[in-house]
């Protein structure tokens, strides 16, 4: 036969008989209130049952102090009770989140092609002459009508249309648009 493992080292101190009592009477007393005001703030029971389960060992760990203490030993339940409960809802299992998961499994949208496209018309652009690259650049980039163009190039209006003109038909040809497959 093996000798018996020793008995763990109890948690926290033993209470006395009057403290005891004071600890029971204190579950008789203010159990109910606390209990209501959890439920009231979480909305679920179970959730409040267990969050007065921690205000309660809190209480049987700080019973000297609540014995011996000249204030209110319901609103220091209370304190404790609402303190619990926010830590409880902003902790990431309130949420359902697992703290460090990231979901990896979501597809990316490949940007190569937009990449490639953006070399392109950058080399492209770069071939036209340097006014048929300012009216595309205000019209088309900046978002500018015609008579702004020309009102800030110094320009007719007309004169911007035919820059723009001959700007797309010359990239056009340098870069067809794909045809049907």
């Amino acid at each position: 036969m093996t000798p018996s493992a020793p008995s763990p080292a109890p948690l926290s101190p033993r209470l006395d008989e009057v403290q005891q009592h004071h600890v029971q009477a204190l579950l008789a007393e203010h159990r109910p209130a606390v209990l209501a005001y959890a439920e009231k703030l979480l909305g679920d029971r179970h959730a409040a049952e267990d969050v007065v389960q921690e205000v309660l060992i809190r209480a049987w760990h700080h019973i000297d102090r609540l014995m011996y203490r000249s204030g209110s030993v319901r609103g220091w339940l209370i304190t404790v009770t609402r303190n619990l409960i926010i830590d409880r809802l902003r902790s990431a299992a309130s949420r359902h989140e697992l703290v460090g998961a990231e979901d990896t499994d979501i597809a990316q949208r490949d940007h190569a092609d937009a990449v490639v496209a953006s070399i392109e018309t950058t080399a492209l652009m770069r071939r036209l002459p340097l006014e048929h690259r300012e009216v595309l650049f205000h019209t088309y980039l900046c978002g500018r009508t015609v008579r702004e163009t020309a009102q800030l190039m110094g320009v007719p209006a007309g004169t911007v249309k035919s820059r723009q003109h001959y700007a797309l038909t010359r990239l056009r040809q340098r870069f067809p648009a794909d045809g049907p497959a």
